[in-house]
C-alpha cells in the first residue's frame, strides 16, 4: 500500500466514529498532508471526491495523467472504492465565480445527512458540491440559536444555514442569492427536510443591490449570516465585489438591519483578509473561527469567523469596533 492509500485508511479509520457519533456522513479526510501530493479528499458517504492541484513536477501532461493514474489508484486501494465511487475535479485559484460554474452536465446527485438534517449534493456538475462542509459547526450553532427568530441568509448558496435555521424553529428565514440555480437548489433543500414553504422565502438578487433596499424598506432580522465570496465579477452583479475591501460596507449594511439582541455571524475563506474593525459602525465584534472548525478540519483553517452584536448586547469588558475601533 502507497503513502496516500496508507494515509486515507488511517485518516478514515479515525473519524468515521466520530462522524457516526455526530450523524455526519460527509467530511474531510486529506488536504495537502503529503508535501508531493496536493490533493484535497472528502469523503461523501460512501463515495470519495478528489481535487487535484497543480504540481510543479509535472511537467508535461503525460506526467500529469500518470500521476493522476497512481492517485485513482491510491485512494481506492485506501478507502475501498470501485472506480464508479471516485470523483476527479482540477482545481486552480479562483479569480471569479467560476466554482459555481457548471462543469458537466451528468446529475450525479444524492441526499447526504449531517447532524439530522438532508442536503441535496452534486459530485459531478460543479467545482463545489453544494454543502461547504467546513461550515457544519456554524451551521449547528445557528440552529442552536435560530428559535422564534426571523433569520437572514446572504450569500446563501443552497441555503444550508437557513434549513438549519428553520429546523431549530426560526419563525422566519430569508434567504437572497443572485443565482437562480442554486436557489433552485435550496427549495429543494427544504423540500427534503419537510420544512415548509410560507415561513421561509427565498429572493433572487445581487445582495450589494438588495441590502439598501432592505434598509429603506425598515426590514429587521434577529439572526444574520454573511458568507460572500472572496471575490466575484459576475456580470449579473452591478459591481465587482471584493470582500477584503467591501466587508465594511457590507457589514454596516447588515448593522442596520438587525434587531436589538440579535445577532451577525461573518465568514469569509480569503486567506490575506483582515478585518477593518475601525471602519465599521459601533458594535460588538468577537473573532470565533477556533470555535468554527469541525474536528475533520482541526489541522487547517478553511475559514474565519466573526460575531457582531450592537454595542447594548456587549457585556462589561467586551471589546467594541468602530467608534474605539477595536475587536477581540
Amino acid at each position: 500500500m502507497g503513502m496516500l492509500a496508507n494515509r486515507l485508511q488511517k485518516r478514515y479509520r479515525h473519524l468515521r466514529k466520530w462522524a457516526r457519533r455526530t450523524g455526519v456522513t460527509c467530511f474531510r479526510l486529506y488536504e495537502k498532508d503529503i508535501p508531493d501530493q496536493p490533493l484535497i479528499v472528502d469523503w461523501y458517504d460512501g463515495r470519495a471526491l478528489v481535487y487535484a492541484f497543480q504540481r510543479k513536477k509535472d511537467e508535461t501532461p503525460e506526467a500529469r495523467d500518470a500521476w493522476l493514474e497512481d492517485v485513482a489508484r491510491e485512494v481506492r486501494e485506501g478507502l475501498a472504492l470501485e472506480e464508479e465511487q471516485l470523483y476527479f475535479k482540477e482545481r486552480h485559484r479562483q479569480k471569479n465565480l467560476d466554482q459555481y460554474r457548471r462543469l458537466a452536465e451528468e446529475q450525479d446527485e444524492f441526499l447526504a445527512v449531517e447532524q439530522g438534517l438532508r442536503f441535496w449534493v452534486n459530485l459531478s456538475d460543479y467545482l463545489d458540491t453544494g454543502l461547504f462542509l467546513d461550515h457544519r459547526a456554524t451551521r449547528a450553532r445557528v440552529r442552536d440559536e435560530a428559535s422564534g427568530r426571523h433569520m437572514l441568509n446572504l450569500f446563501c448558496y443552497t441555503a444550508s444555514f437557513s434549513v438549519y435555521a428553520a429546523a431549530g424553529g426560526a419563525a422566519t428565514t430569508t434567504s437572497v442569492d443572485i443565482s437562480n440555480t442554486y436557489l433552485g437548489w435550496a427549495e429543494r433543500n427544504f423540500a427534503a427536510n419537510e420544512l415548509p414553504d410560507a415561513d421561509h422565502r427565498l429572493i433572487r438578487d445581487d445582495v450589494l443591490v438588495w441590502l439598501p433596499r432592505a434598509e429603506r424598506e425598515r426590514r429587521r432580522y434577529d439572526l444574520i449570516v454573511c458568507d460572500p465570496p472572496t471575490f466575484s465579477n459576475s456580470k449579473k452583479m452591478r459591481e465587482v465585489l471584493d470582500v477584503d475591501v467591501d466587508h465594511p460596507k457590507i457589514l454596516a449594511h447588515c448593522l442596520r438591519l438587525l434587531s436589538p439582541g440579535g445577532r451577525i455571524y461573518f465568514s469569509t475563506n480569503s486567506r490575506r483578509f483582515k478585518m477593518l474593525a475601525e471602519e465599521l459602525p459601533p458594535c460588538r465584534l468577537e473573532e470565533i473561527t477556533e470555535r468554527t472548525i469541525p474536528e475533520d478540519f482541526q489541522d487547517r483553517r478553511p475559514h474565519r469567523c466573526w460575531v457582531l452584536e450592537h454595542p447594548a448586547a456587549s457585556e462589561p469588558g467586551s471589546s467594541e469596533a468602530g467608534a474605539t475601533g477595536q475587536n477581540r
